[in-house]
């Protein structure tokens, strides 16, 4: 495949890149795919998906991006079991460079390498992640309901994330290192209102030391405030201290922001700084961070791959 140049290549094989796969397979592109170091991305994490769009069964993360490869593959995408190690993306032919050596060349790139939210990094986020421990309210928060939670964090998303819940679940728990918040005025209102009905309990200057269970589910969170500890009984904790988009590996040849987002919008919705590539999926999206919009931005970067090889 070395000396072969590709019409479409897709780096990351998560809703965006096995969208922008079908997408471009059905206009004869012929995409080939790079599974990256985790097949399916961050959702084949997820054990049920109550908000995919006529799936009514609740499929698994897994199960979901499962069926979206095999659709995938069927129209004649090529699927490889690597990952990308450097890019060079300038002129009209694209070289990665994976990391068993080989050099791919490409006409056009979409970048679908997601981002990772942020975790703590206890052992217990890896023993219970999928199992107490989530980073989407959206995605997880319904199978919380009626149970008390926790969300870790004092920005923005953490308010929003703590305010969605509270409509749920019988209680949630804000956790905060320090007692001021990045987050708007209006949401810490909105949260300091409900905590007044007994909906949100706020623990401020308060460092998560340890998260707890019973070997198959969380069951409470420490943290240390004050300097003494304290175990808070829960179901649920959600992390809520920021994402990292997975675009190390294309800084320098790629215009980004100073998170390491990916900026498009160049002319067409998925363009970026360089033409010939495109960016879809969480790595390019600080706001939504949903399967069904990554699904769709891959659609949308399939599309403007298209129009980009036809003139």
């Amino acid at each position: 495949m070395a000396d072969d140049i590709i019409n479409m290549l897709i780096v990351g094989s998560g809703p965006a890149g096995c969208t922008a796969a079908i997408y471009g397979a059905r206009a004869n592109l012929s995409p080939v795919l790079i599974e990256g170091s985790q097949p399916g991305g961050q959702l084949t994490t997820t054990p049920e998906i109550g908000n995919w769009p006529g799936a009514f069964a609740n499929p698994s993360g897994y199960d979901l991006m499962e069926t979206l490869k095999k659709h995938a593959t069927m129209l004649g995408t090529k699927f490889l079991s690597d990952r990308v190690v450097s890019a060079s993306l300038a002129g009209e032919v694209k070289e990665l460079t994976l990391g068993s050596g080989e050099v791919l060349r490409a006409r056009t790139v979409v970048i679908a390498t997601g981002a990772s939210a942020r975790y703590l990094g206890l052992e217990g986020e890896r023993t219970y992640m999928g199992h107490g421990v989530s980073a989407c309210a959206t995605c997880d928060g319904f199978f919380f309901r009626k149970k008390e939670v926790a969300v870790v964090g004092g920005g923005a998303a953490a308010f929003t994330e703590a305010i969605f819940l509270a409509s749920l679940c019988s209680k949630v728990y804000l956790i905060h290192r320090r007692d001021g918040f990045r987050a708007e005025a209006v949401q810490v209102d909105r949260l300091r209102a409900l905590e007044q009905e007994g909906k949100a309990e706020f623990v401020l200057n308060a460092r998560v030391t340890d998260l707890r269970g019973d070997g198959t589910k969380l069951t409470s969170v420490v943290v240390e405030q004050g300097g003494k500890e304290r175990e808070i009984p829960l179901a649920g904790v959600f992390m809520a201290i920021g994402h990292v988009p997975q675009t190390e590996v294309f800084k320098g040849g790629i215009e980004t922001d100073a998170e390491g987002y990916i900026v498009v919008g160049k002319g067409r919705a998925t363009a970026t700084s360089v033409p010939g590539v495109f960016a879809a999926g969480d790595c390019a999206d600080r706001t939504y961070r949903q399967a069904i919009t990554s699904a769709g931005s891959g659609c949308q970067a399939a599309l403007d791959v298209e129009h980009y090889l036809n003139g």
